[in-house]
């Protein structure tokens, strides 16, 4: 239990729920106190929390609890080149990511909120095409050490398999015959854990945020490695 942390309360997820339901400006400015109260400000209480945490873990990634250009990502939508004019994101994100990292395409550990799918994890999402080759480069060159983070039975029960879309053929520059072209073909490296609605409202959900963390590391290790980043 931390002193620091004793729960999200019931009305983070409710929120989430309603905004879904009232996706418009006028719904979100009339319940921009509820939104500060209930989701904004715990969040980032719950990131300075998990600050000390995170830095046994990997010294290099950030909690920042800022509210705006810290760790917790915006519910504002970008819908200026889209057909989905929904102005809020009826979800919210939290990437701690690396030190260099400079946008939500750097290495990072994330947690995602949102009614009935609740993932902590951590990994790299899209990055750009120099990272991506690094990365490629390094589980070619390494194929038993990844194979040996991937294939470990306590990582596989947490977790599952490797998230990412993948590309059909064989990137450029990487050979079919590559025992892990499979791996070789994602475009994004991650796992995620799912968590149960009511266990964020309890002060265990910080403890059980820092264990996920820790079972990732040996990935987050690998990619932050792989595109010449200070990991500890």
């Amino acid at each position: 239990m931390d002193e620091k942390f004793s729960g999200f309360s019931a009305d983070l997820l409710k929120f989430l729920n309603d905004l879904k339901k009232n996706n418009n400006r006028d719904w979100f400015n009339e319940n921009k106190d509820r939104y500060l109260n209930s989701v904004a400000n715990p969040i980032c209480q719950f990131v300075a929390a998990m600050g000390p945490r995170l830095e046994k873990i990997a010294k290099y990634y950030v909690a920042d609890p800022r509210r705006h250009g810290g760790s917790m990502f915006r519910i504002y939508r970008d819908a200026r080149f889209s057909k989905d004019k929904r102005p809020y994101k009826e979800h919210v994100g939290c990437q701690f990511r690396h030190v260099a990292g400079k946008d939500a395409h750097a290495p990072g550990f994330y947690i995602h909120f949102e009614p009935n799918n609740i993932l902590v994890g951590g990994g790299i999402w899209m990055p750009p095409s120099d990272a991506l080759f690094k990365i490629r480069s390094a589980i070619a060159e390494k194929p038993d050490e990844w194979k040996k983070i991937v294939n470990n039975k306590s990582f596989k029960n947490r977790f599952g398999e490797i998230r990412g879309d993948t590309l059909t053929r064989p990137p450029r520059g990487f050979n079919k015959e590559y025992p892990m072209i499979e791996e070789i073909k994602r475009k994004s490296f991650f796992v995620m854990q799912p968590v149960d609605n009511k266990f964020i409202q309890t002060p265990k959900f910080i403890t059980e945020v820092e264990h996920i963390f820790k079972a990732a590391s040996p990935l987050m290790e690998f990619l932050t490695r792989a595109v010449e980043l200070k990991y500890n």
